[in-house]
């Protein structure tokens, strides 16, 4: 039988522990596509596993990091690791660390998207929310319409389209819609030279849409949210503000678009961000 060192790594796995490795993280996944670990139940003993997955204990443990990154697995101190209860929000843990750090350009990239699934969302949000969900969209605009603070601005905007997503009643859309917004709160315009008129902007694209769902006309609601996100993108193009959390190089050149001429006039809608 073939010795392995104090990490669990047999002799030929060391040279090539990358890929037993994903083959162990592969037998985990195709077990859970296959029902065989249902979400929520704990993880066979780990001798078990290695023996079923002909890996080693090294390999088996760092293909349980990497699906535990993946939300795909769970640890839970003193009792084991189990699967995860393998909802959308858990498995787009990684896609949101990857969006988390993009670029303006490749925030961009991702408005197209964005914004059908915002539309989609608003439309069925028109269908089926309820009153005391209408009632707490007026109530955070109205909170965000007083607010002078910009990082209070920010948080209430990303609360009013949560609101508004998840009244979509569809889990995965709400989640991934989420993380598409995420990152482009790192990027204010706010701070351009127009920042009042891009304020009132998006109070108008918020009232706009609190209106379509309140009169229950998912057509009026897709329209308004792709009119707001579509105001959103203009203004990031045409001011490309750098990033809270970063600074883009000084030769780096802003993204690709059609910014408006200097005192241009304002399509419909307002921004969201």
């Amino acid at each position: 039988m073939e010795s392995s060192d104090d990490f669990g790594w047999s002799r030929s796995e060391r040279g090539g522990g990358m890929a037993a490795t994903d083959e162990a993280a592969d037998g985990l996944r195709a077990m859970i596509a296959k029902g065989e670990l249902a979400p929520g139940q704990q993880l066979p003993a780990e001798p078990e596993l290695c023996a079923r997955l002909g890996v080693s204990r090294g390999s088996l443990r760092e293909a349980v990091r990497s699906l535990a990154a993946l939300g795909m697995l769970e640890s839970r101190h003193g009792a084991g690791t189990f699967v995860s209860a393998l909802r959308p929000g858990q498995m787009l843990a990684g896609f949101a660390a990857t969006v988390d750090v993009l670029p303006l350009d490749g925030l961009l990239e991702l408005f197209d998207a964005r914004r059908a699934l915002e539309a989609q969302a608003a439309a069925l949000a028109a269908a089926r929310a309820d009153e005391r969900v209408i009632a707490r969209l007026r109530e955070v605009q109205k909170r965000l319409a007083r607010s002078e603070d910009e990082a209070e601005r920010h948080a209430l905007d990303r609360e009013f389209h949560s609101t508004l997503c998840e009244a979509s009643g569809n889990e995965a859309l709400a989640a991934l819609a989420d993380v598409l917004r995420a990152r482009g709160s790192h990027y204010s315009i706010y701070g351009a030279p127009e920042a009042d008129t891009i304020r009132l902007a998006s109070d108008l694209g918020h009232e706009a849409l609190i209106n379509a769902v309140a009169a229950r006309d998912p057509a009026a609601a897709a329209a308004a949210a792709t009119a707001h996100l579509s105001q959103t993108e203009v203004w990031l193009r045409r001011y490309a503000p750098l990033p809270d959390d970063g600074a883009r190089p000084d030769d780096a050149p802003p993204p690709d678009g059609d910014p408006l001429p200097e005192g241009g006039p304002l399509p419909d809608g307002g921004p969201a961000r």
